[in-house]
């Protein structure tokens, strides 16, 4: 009874959270327009925050309290790195031999490299740790077994995943994400086209904008592409983006018989409202959705060069290229699950 009951607060929570933000997104705001009079989308966004898409172990729910805020924030991963590292450094032995025993050793970065934001998002009224809203548990509802993985070998860079090889990142979308740096996002706006510039890995998507529903066309299921193919078009003051036929080595949401559908509303001067929706029945049970706040940023977007990756491959091939001429078997390939970032 008692796990029946914290479910339905749970769900309850999630439900009257969802309620909120679309009251907020359907208030009285009147958003800046274009010359053409749609609603102004340009500028420079930010979702950079602790909340991940999945919620995480530390979180019971997708919506807390401001009294459970303060005991999961202290639980996060990166409170406890900035916590650790607050202050000055010392540099003698006693501090070196403390970070070569470190546990967070194979982080790889230090919290001065880390820009993940400081606090959980709010999405209206609410605190949020996931950015998933249905299910109502803030996780995606995999059909046990068909969680699609990925092989990665050494053979070639073809075998190397394509965010080491700096071809594409999970930021982008579709879902657009956030990680542990690097999370604004240039939008670039015209009457016939939205583009998306990602601060990670520099990488776009241009969409174009059609009439409505019913003149939106998908090019041909061949043509395959990071990002997938897109077409959009306003319904009301909302710009609905749908997606399908993405390209599988980018480790997306859905397979070729899935579709994305993200929503952008403007529903404050320093704030886009942003929608997603997943469905894809070859790989969950259901279809899952949620949504996340884009925030006005001064910061622009620089010149983003992926030069530890080009590092890393050309170790990766050179160490595979000895082990063949001594002989010697590669490591063992590794399998990994395809739908999901490290911070998951």
């Amino acid at each position: 009874m008692k796990t029946r009951l914290l479910t339905f607060a749970a769900l309850a929570a999630v439900m009257a959270g969802s309620g909120a933000a679309w009251a907020q997104a359907a208030g009285d705001y009147s958003p800046p327009r274009t010359a053409w009079g749609k609603p102004e989308l340009s500028g420079v966004w930010t979702n950079t925050s602790l909340t991940t898409l999945q919620r995480p172990a530390n979180a019971a729910t997708v919506v807390i309290t401001p009294e459970q805020h303060a005991s999961v924030l202290s639980k996060n991963q990166y409170a406890l790195m900035a916590k650790d590292e607050a202050g000055p450094s010392k540099i003698d032995k006693e501090s070196s031999d403390k970070l070569l025993a470190d546990k967070n050793a194979n982080r790889g970065y230090n919290h001065v490299w880390i820009d993940a934001g400081n606090d959980y998002a709010r999405v209206g009224n609410d605190i949020r740790t996931a950015w998933i809203t249905s299910p109502a548990d803030g996780m995606i509802p995999y059909i046990p077994g068909k969680q699609p993985r990925m092989t990665i070998t050494y053979d070639g860079p073809e075998g190397r995943p394509a965010g080491e090889r700096c071809l594409t990142w999970a930021n982008l979308g579709p879902v657009l994400r956030n990680g542990m740096y690097n999370n604004n996002f240039q939008f670039v706006q015209t009457p016939t086209h939205l583009m998306i510039n990602a601060e990670m890995i520099h990488e776009f998507r241009v969409i174009p904008i059609v009439a409505s529903a019913a003149d939106a066309k998908h090019g041909p299921k061949e043509m395959r592409n990071f990002g997938g193919d897109s077409v959009a078009w306003y319904e009301g003051d909302t710009l609905v983006v749908e997606t399908v036929n993405v390209r599988q080595d980018q480790r997306p949401y859905i397979t070729a018989t899935g579709k994305v559908t993200e929503r952008f509303t403007r529903w404050k001067d320093s704030e886009i409202y942003y929608q997603f929706k997943v469905e894809d029945p070859s790989l969950y049970s259901a279809a899952w959705s949620g949504d996340m706040v884009l925030r006005s940023t001064k910061e622009q977007v620089y010149e983003f060069a992926c030069h530890e990756g080009n590092y890393g491959m050309h170790g990766i091939l050179a160490g595979a290229r000895e082990l063949e001429r001594q002989g010697r078997e590669h490591p063992p390939e590794i399998s990994i699950f395809a739908g999901l970032a490290a911070d998951e």
